[in-house]
């Protein structure tokens, strides 16, 4: 017999190297000559088409288990079991939602070795660019990329049909931040949601991320010493801890937000803790505490539930009355990057520290061409210092 065929008892199989793998299919009808000389014919076939690049192995073996494990569809369940043990609940659905919605339709019922890069690319071009915003088709290609890095660790010369696709994004937007006539107009405009007032005021002035401001608890305050210690944010409707470790941090409050949490003080620190769960760093550790939220909703009486709730039903209508143009709350961490920097007394690396960054690299990239017209006179006290004038 020739190589690639082989007999057992009654059956007749045939062998052949695909992908790297030593692939064995059953040959229909028992082991005749006929039947034998068939398999050999099949078998040079086979290899024929694998060096043109032609083998497809759900044409010849349809009802082979390799091709029900061969699909992207296979692939896909396999990476989003690996996500969800390894993501956020809130970063996996947004995972979830890109495969479900664009990756599987179009590719899951596909055999993962015919998927071609034209294909990919024509898909990209005249499926997803038309309705999807650059960003959105930047994050299903590399969803598809991950995937078929993936089924790569087992065909390992299988070749990865998103290379070389890439998707430009638009420049990002500069922060916003209000000025300081902006900020006495914020707070100086009258409201029955004094709350709401105290919390802008304190992000104003300490410069957390929105959700660590929702998430803060008295728990994290200390009145006395004039510090707050961010744990913990309000991400999609659940705790988390802060972004990265550097996030979780103790800072000292300038006057301003420390005065706000003395006049929210009355408003919430004396309810009852409310019982909450916090997602670990590793996205699958819950921890159970109960605290007090410092900020809440005045609308409901209770903690925000996500910075829509704050946006939506006081920010944008607040910033109408107050006649300052739209901006969202997150300028407020803007704010206090730019009003710091232009004081010319406050330091980079200090900045990164209360902001919770890892570095000063952030600082400088968001925040360095903030010379403000809040800020002094550079030019005037070089003058001086320099005896120029």
């Amino acid at each position: 017999m020739a190589d690639g065929v082989e007999v057992r008892g009654r059956t007749v199989r045939v062998y052949f190297r695909y992908d790297g793998e030593l692939c064995r299919e059953p040959f229909p009808g028992e082991a005749t000559p006929e039947n034998i000389a068939q398999a050999e014919r099949l078998v040079g076939m086979i290899n024929y088409e694998i060096k043109a690049g032609t083998f497809s192995y759900a044409r010849h073996f349809p009802d082979s288990p390799k091709v029900k494990t061969n699909t992207l569809g296979h692939y896909i369940d396999l990476w989003l079991d690996i996500k969800r043990n390894k993501m956020a609940p809130s970063g996996f659905r947004g995972y979830c939602s890109r495969v479900e919605t664009h990756i599987r339709p179009r590719w899951g019922d596909c055999q993962a070795d015919t998927i071609d890069h034209l294909d990919v690319q024509d898909w990209v071009q005249n499926t997803l660019m038309p309705k999807l915003h650059n960003k959105t088709v930047r994050e299903v290609v590399s969803n598809l990329r991950q995937i078929f890095r993936l089924y790569r660790t087992r065909n390992r010369s299988a070749h990865d049909p998103t290379d070389g696709i890439e998707i430009t994004l638009p420049d990002a937007e500069d922060p916003d931040p209000f000025t300081r006539e902006e900020i006495e107009s914020i707070l100086g405009t009258p409201t029955h949601r004094q709350a709401e007032l105290n919390l802008i005021e304190f992000m104003l002035w300490s410069g957390p991320r929105v959700s660590e401001a929702l998430a803060l608890a008295w728990e994290d305050v200390d009145l006395e010493a004039g510090t707050v210690t961010f744990r913990r944010a309000r991400v999609r409707s659940q705790y988390k801890v802060t972004k990265t470790r550097r996030s979780t941090r103790k800072v000292q409050l300038l006057a301003p937000a420390l005065r706000a949490l003395q006049r929210q003080a009355p408003l919430t620190r004396n309810l009852k803790p409310v019982p909450i769960e916090v997602i670990d760093r590793d996205n699958r550790t819950r921890k159970a505490q109960k605290v007090r939220f410092v900020f809440h909703n005045t609308a409901s009486g209770e903690a925000f539930s996500t910075s829509d709730t704050l946006r939506n039903g006081w920010w944008n209508g607040h910033l109408k009355k107050a006649g300052v143009r739209q901006r969202g709350p997150n300028q407020c961490r803007h704010t206090f990057a730019s009003q710091m920097l232009s004081s010319g007394i406050a330091t980079p690396e200090w900045i990164a520290d209360q902001m919770g960054h890892t570095s000063t690299a952030m600082i400088f990239k968001h925040y360095a061409k903030w010379i403000s017209t809040d800020g002094p006179d550079v030019v005037g006290l070089l003058n001086q210092a320099l005896k120029l004038i």
